[in-house]
């Protein structure tokens, strides 16, 4: 897989050039990561309601055809872009996401921090008294489970987003992980389509970092997880 920094992109080119490069794509090309950071925008998914939009503002409202509903992008969040033959690679969506969110666990846990993921509700979300605590979720995600409980976000905070789409067996969308950002705009959605759903970053948490960093850190997580 070869990783590619975009620094500060526009969001909708570079929806439409992942679009592009995922139609023209040979069974031979190379697997690709795109690293980069949007200016303030809104994502809707294909799955999203007007009700989940409370207040847009001056900020645009891009639809796009990721599943999940609608979230915010904005400086000082790490958005990552992998375009992966999931043919090639050897394994399913379900994994693929898994991975996913295993290198955004791992991220976190290089600065210190639990990441968990709750069932149900796709991201990774952080105990907001204790960022640090390993103390299991009881809402995790777990095998042989007859039903899928509907969430609880009660003492917990959102600290990346995750959407995907799959066409011909690649995958474009990606995973956004907030580092250190204007929050406000979250105020004015239903993140993810989840009323009251609080938002956080590291630097709300206590972890101060560059976004370089972080990018380099879920970029090297991202490109070890996805391996075949």
């Amino acid at each position: 897989m070869q990783a590619h920094f975009l620094g500060l992109a526009p969001y909708l080119p570079t929806y439409m050039a992942m679009q592009e490069f995922t139609a023209d794509r040979t069974p031979e090309d190379a697997d690709q990561l795109w690293i980069c950071e949007h200016p303030p925008t809104f994502t809707q998914g294909l799955a999203g309601r007007a009700e989940h939009l409370l207040q847009l503002g001056d900020i645009p409202l891009v639809p796009t055809n990721r599943g999940g509903q609608v979230t915010y992008h904005g400086p000082g969040q790490v958005v990552a872009y992998p375009l992966v033959n999931l043919q090639r690679a050897g394994y399913y969506v379900k994994e693929y996401v898994y991975r996913i969110e295993e290198a955004v666990i791992r991220t976190l846990a290089h600065y210190g921090i639990t990441g968990h993921r709750v069932s149900g509700a796709p991201g990774i979300y952080v105990r907001l008294d204790d960022p640090h605590s390993h103390a299991q979720l009881a809402q995790r995600p777990q095998s042989g489970a007859a039903t899928t409980p509907t969430p609880n976000f009660t003492g917990l905070g959102k600290i990346a987003a995750l959407g995907v789409k799959v066409s011909r067996h690649c995958t474009y969308h990606g995973v956004a992980l907030n580092v250190a950002m204007d929050l406000a705009p979250f105020g004015r959605i239903h993140p993810c389509g989840y009323a009251g759903l609080q938002t956080v970053d590291l630097s709300t948490i206590g972890i101060h970092t560059t976004w370089q960093e972080a990018a380099n850190v879920l970029g090297q997580q991202l490109l070890r997880r996805l391996a075949p």
